[in-house]
């Protein structure tokens, strides 16, 4: 069983900082609606909760 650090801090409503041992992200917006995902890696995350077992999630990563 191996050891993981994750954290996540509220910076502003609607804005929250997460961190763990190899990168960090910011996300912007709230549990309900549309949410945005930035992460030091280059990827980026679009997802939305919809009623019942639905959502959507798009995910894109930066070319290096």
């Amino acid at each position: 069983m191996s050891l993981t650090f994750r954290k996540s801090i509220r910076i502003l409503p609607g804005v929250r900082l997460n961190l763990n041992r190899r990168s960090w992200s910011v996300t912007l917006g709230g549990r309900r609606g549309p949410r945005r995902t930035i992460s030091s890696t280059g990827r980026r995350t679009t997802s939305v909760d919809l009623p019942g077992p639905f959502g959507f999630r798009r995910t894109t990563t930066r070319r290096r």
